[in-house]
């Protein structure tokens, strides 16, 4: 008698062990590169325009009218950061931004270079330990804070300030720390969230996580939060 076999199963390892292969980060789109230059160019006039407001402030307050006025300068990189929610999308602008005004004939000169890569850097720092998902108000006053340090660091050894007394000193650090929560962190917030409304910002990262019209553009990068 003939015995029927019964085909064993088989069993494609290939099948049983095939893992999804690992969402790489994507690349910049021409659209978020043409806003963060964007961004950049007209930033980089605002805050020469500033040097005026520093410029008199100073000749009424002395020396802490730098420190009242500088958050504002911190305002590009976390105004690019919170719209195009890219990792060192910040850091990249405060550096064309500064090249843009070098080019436009700031007196300070090439040194601006370090100058934004100190408050880029400072503005990324915050966003990194979250992993660039989170971009809320908060956040955006931490982003202020951190470059207000950062700058606070840099200018320190730039102007000399061990050469002041340690009162001032100390009134300086506090004084631009909270410039930088306010007219960075707050103001760049503000700013960004009324662009938003307007719906120029459809198809961007901000305005997918914000809930606002988009274009049907697909999704980029990972999932971002303004809580």
């Amino acid at each position: 008698m003939n015995k029927t076999e019964h085909p064993s199963p088989r069993f494609s390892t290939s099948a049983s062990f095939r893992t999804e292969p690992s969402r790489a980060r994507p690349s910049w789109t021409m659209r978020e590169t043409v806003v963060l230059a964007v961004i950049s160019v007209v930033f980089a006039f605002l805050h020469l325009a500033w040097v005026q407001v520093w410029l008199i402030l100073q000749s009424f307050i002395g020396p802490l009218a730098m420190d009242i006025v500088m958050g504002f300068w911190y305002s590009s990189s976390i105004f690019a950061a919170y719209l195009l929610r890219k990792p060192f999308a910040g850091l990249l602008t405060a550096l064309l931004s500064v090249t843009v005004q070098i080019l436009a004939g700031n007196p300070s000169g090439a040194i601006m270079l370090l100058t934004g890569l100190v408050q880029g850097t400072g503005c990324e720092v915050p966003l990194a330990l979250t992993r660039w998902k989170r971009y809320s108000l908060p956040m955006m006053i931490a982003c202020g804070i951190s470059t207000a340090l950062f700058s606070f660091v840099y200018t320190w050894f730039r102007f000399s300030y061990h050469q002041l007394a340690p009162s001032l000193v100390v009134t300086m650090l506090v004084v631009r720390v909270i410039s930088g929560a306010l007219l960075g962190g707050v103001v760049a917030w503000y700013l960004a969230r009324a662009v938003v409304r307007t719906g120029v910002t459809t198809g961007l990262a901000v305005s997918r996580s914000s809930g606002a019209p988009s274009s049907g553009a697909p999704s980029s990068g990972a999932p971002s939060s303004d809580d």
